[in-house]
């Protein structure tokens, strides 16, 4: 695991300095070597976190000719098999790498060698003989690949993170409209946005080539053009397809299990994470570390059911509370993300992985089983409305919404109360957004409200299928049937932009390398060939993998009620970070950011204070988008 950076310039702005200052930007990702090339024109920097082959893996790395060199950030779990393959054809190797076995790929078969790759990854090739720079990112998008081509002189620089971009001279800091907006509506930008208008996110599955001044991106992989549904007019072979379930999960799992340094597993209680720790124990002949964050209130708390999968496994279990104490690690990790992130569950992870980090390096993790078997409550939500949202109805949905509105919002984590008053929220918004409605925390009207005449845009307005990129997301999504639908658009937005930023962006900032199984390519394949009544069927999500795990998980495990793993933020900003609020929503920090309307801001925020609303997601995107720009604005 690694953090990568590096620059292709047609006109000479930067020389190694600059390239030690950029890579200088990711020494959490890679504590443990830094290394360069450098030749004027083209320079590659890497920060290595030393998992596999400790002692000859360092980076930049050439290829068996020396015609190619390469700065990479992942893990290819099948790079033995494709190692043996290449020595087979005449290669020579100088380390036991999977970086080596990488580059010796391009070199042998050219570009279109990615799609063969098994893993998480995100690398820049500079090709000597063709002058030629590619960037690739992994099938999923596990790991980040920001780039930027400087209007003008048309150099490109790129980097894990936007920060090492932002040390290239002249880059510059323009805000991106849209992308701001999406970060206010969905608390995530998704790709190709970025904060700021002249950085890129290289979307997943994507390769760029940039030879003789000209970009080309491409993509190379995605579901809804490499699956092919089960035929839905025939009922599947439920044994069979669990045993293929089953076999698939034990070999994503064994993949990832191989390290030269300590590894164990993030354990919530919930089914992903303990699917995966009930693998690794039957894989291995050692006592697996687990690692959980519990909370003072215990709605929100789930080491319960942690304990209870740690004591049938027999895992060396370690836990560590989350105290409402956390206005220092508020800003840290406010420092630590180059592009603000909303989600909630930012501090459990850092903490998680923080706590993972004593004793391990690597940490295996359960994200991604919502998305691709239909985990989430906002699916039942859709399926809830697709029966009585019709063109009668909807007049009535905004008279919905007003009256649970008179409702005061519940404390607990959901709650009754809460589940109808966020349900009848979103059935206020567009319905062409499908579930999309229940993931939106502001509407069309409050934006017209909260954004100041400068920021606000007619299009902020549309419905998402009318916007980029969800227009071709909503286009391709059409591949599937039903359910799968929403599972492919969570796949290409909600997962890759906010479950996976928050996953390498939380566990990075500790040094722990955090890999994901249940995002195997050969998984996801799978997951998304099941029929949809395989994901959702009657209020049961994640049907399939509920029943394939029967008897191998306890029943409590398997069907409690999904809490997703959060933070009481709508509570901490009555109490022990409402200073923090008040700091950052003040009137002079409002009017200088240029983007809101402040009387507006402080409706919310005393609607929320006398807890008449909860406006906990919009106040806390506001917070922490001033917080960001202190640091990089």
């Amino acid at each position: 695991m690694c953090g990568i950076c590096g620059f292709y310039q047609l006109t000479r702005e930067a020389d190694d300095t600059d390239l030690k200052r950029m890579n200088d930007q990711i020494v959490h990702r890679g504590p443990d070597d830094d290394g360069y090339y450098y030749n004027g024109k083209v320079g590659l920097g890497a920060r290595r976190l030393s998992i596999i082959d400790l002692v000859t893996g360092h980076q930049p790395l050439r290829s068996h000719s020396e015609n190619n060199w390469i700065t990479y950030n992942g893990e290819v779990y099948n790079f033995k098999e494709l190692r043996r393959e290449l020595e087979e054809g005449g290669f020579v190797f100088r380390t036991t790498a999977d970086t080596e076995v990488i580059v010796n790929m391009y070199e042998a078969y050219g570009i279109d060698f990615v799609s063969r790759l098994r893993g998480m990854f995100a690398f820049g090739i500079y090709d000597i003989k063709n002058d030629r720079l590619i960037l690739a990112r992994d099938h999923v998008g596990i790991k980040p690949l920001y780039y930027c081509l400087k209007p003008g002189n048309k150099n490109l620089i790129f980097g894990s993170e936007i920060k090492t971009i932002l040390q290239y001279p002249g880059v510059d800091r323009e805000l991106d409209h849209d992308g701001l907006d999406y970060f206010f509506s969905l608390e995530y930008i998704p790709a190709p946005h970025s904060i700021f208008k002249n950085i890129r996110k290289l979307p997943a599955g994507h390769i760029l080539i940039y030879e003789k001044g000209k970009l080309t991106i491409r993509r190379y992989w995605d579901p809804s053009e490499e699956v092919e549904p089960l035929d839905s007019r025939v009922e599947p072979n439920f044994d069979e397809l669990k045993e293929q379930f089953l076999q698939l999960l034990r070999e994503s799992v064994d993949m990832r299990m191989i390290s030269d340094v300590p590894l164990g597993a993030f354990l919530s209680g919930g089914l992903d994470s303990s699917s995966i720790v009930a693998t690794m124990a039957g894989l291995s002949n050692q006592q697996i570390k687990t690692f959980s964050i519990g909370f003072e209130e215990k709605s929100y708390s789930e080491l319960k059911y942690s304990n209870i999968v740690s004591k049938q496994f027999g895992t060396h279990h370690h836990t560590r509370d989350l105290s409402p104490n956390i206005d220092e690690l508020v800003h840290f990790i406010s420092d630590i993300m180059c592009e603000p992130l909303g989600d909630f569950s930012n501090f459990p992870t850092y903490l998680v992985s923080k706590t993972a980090r004593e004793h391990v390096t690597v940490a295996l993790s359960g994200d991604g089983g919502d998305e691709i078997f239909g985990g989430y409550e906002h699916y039942i939500a859709q399926k809830i409305s697709s029966m009585i949202d019709f063109s009668l109805f909807r007049p009535f949905h905004p008279m919905m919404a007003k009256f649970t509105a008179l409702f005061p919002p519940s404390d607990k984590k959901k709650g009754f109360v809460n589940r109808i008053k966020r349900f009848s929220e979103g059935l206020d918004n567009s319905w062409t957004n499908r579930h999309f409605r229940w993931m939106l925390f502001l509407s069309k009207y409050q934006k017209s409200k909260l954004y100041s005449e400068d920021f606000f845009e007619k299009s902020f307005g549309d419905p998402l299928p009318k916007r980029m990129p969800f227009d071709r997301f909503f286009e391709q999504s059409l591949t599937f049937d039903d359910i799968n639908q929403d599972l492919y658009l969570d796949f290409k937005s909600y997962m890759v932009d906010n479950i996976l930023v928050k996953v390498d962006r939380m566990s990075m900032a500790a040094s722990l390398e955090a890999r994901v199984p249940l995002l195997d390519k050969k998984m996801v394949e799978f997951a998304f060939s099941l029929p949809p009544h395989y994901k959702l069927r009657g209020n049961t999500t994640k049907w399939f993998f509920k029943k394939a795990m029967e008897g191998i998980l306890p029943d409590e495990i398997i069907y409690r009620r999904k809490e997703g793993f959060s933070i009481p933020i709508k509570n901490w900003l009555k109490t022990e970070l409402k200073d923090l609020m008040f700091e950052y929503l003040s009137k002079e920090r409002i009017a200088a950011s240029g983007l809101f309307n402040y009387p507006y801001v402080k409706k919310m925020m005393n609607e929320h204070l006398s807890n008449k609303q909860n406006h906990a997601h919009r106040l806390w995107t506001i917070i922490l988008f001033n917080l960001w720009s202190e640091r990089y604005l």
